[in-house]
């Protein structure tokens, strides 16, 4: 059987804890045709206005909608969780946590283009995908691919994403191709995905801006004192900071 590669992206009722799935859009590449899924569902929880004011997605759009677990795109999901097949996201942490709300055990093996993107792109401003939209000039090619499989292109909804992310995803396997010569991109851009990042500077706090090597000459207690007492640090920044106070 063919591998199959799930580029997929949600829109939920907010970020909390208790938020839930409203839209599940993915692409699935690997055979002649490309499938299209898109699909809204109800939810109990109310989306939260800050929600509505990224996505646009407002409660009587949701009216008479299924539950995700009910959908036809969650049960296709499904069937597609196999080892083989390659789950495709940006910012996977977030979406695949969602999906685990609704019951879904993750099995695929997972590309985070966000993680990927911090890895190979250190440099750039920001690592968001609407920002790669402009920069590498998605956004002139994005009409085209998407009149060619049925899409409607709308910033930060679930199936529009998905379609930038597919034309992101062909330039990021670029750029993994020519810096890891002679080895599989696909395969290298798992790897990274699970490889810690090493964050050169705070992007946070009193040091914001500074070189965390900087810190760990002037201000070492700090990072120390960060390690122990902040629960929620980032785990690569955690990283990081280990990696700093080693040298």
């Amino acid at each position: 059987m063919a591998k199959k590669y799930v580029i997929l992206d949600t829109e939920t009722t907010g970020i909390g804890e208790n938020d839930r799935i409203i839209q599940l859009g993915f692409m699935v590449l690997g055979a002649k045709e490309i499938e299209v899924h898109n699909e809204f569902y109800s939810s109990e929880v109310d989306i939260s206005f800050e929600a509505m004011e990224v996505h646009g997605i407002t409660p009587d759009m949701l009216e008479g909608k299924p539950s995700c677990v009910d959908s036809q795109a969650y049960r296709r999901l499904g069937e597609l969780n196999l080892e083989e097949n390659y789950l495709i996201i940006h910012n996977a942490d977030f979406d695949i946590g969602m999906l685990e709300k609704e019951g879904f055990v993750n099995k695929m093996r997972v590309i985070d283009t966000l993680r990927v993107a911090k890895h190979v792109l250190p440099d750039e401003e920001s690592h968001r995908l609407q920002y790669f939209r402009y920069k590498m000039g998605l956004y002139k090619e994005e009409q085209k691919e998407a009149d060619k499989l049925g899409i409607v292109v709308k910033a930060h909804d679930a199936i529009g994403d998905v379609l930038i992310l597919k034309l992101f995803l062909s330039k990021l396997k670029d750029v993994v191709t020519s810096t890891f010569v002679g080895e599989n991109p696909v395969e290298k851009m798992v790897e990274l995905t699970q490889t810690p990042i090493f964050e050169h500077y705070f992007r946070f706090g009193k040091y914001r801006g500074k070189a965390l090597k900087e810190v760990a000459i002037s201000d070492a207690a700090y990072l120390r004192w960060m390690l122990k007492n902040m629960e929620n640090l980032d785990e690569d920044m955690r990283y990081s900071i280990n990696k700093v106070l080693e040298t």
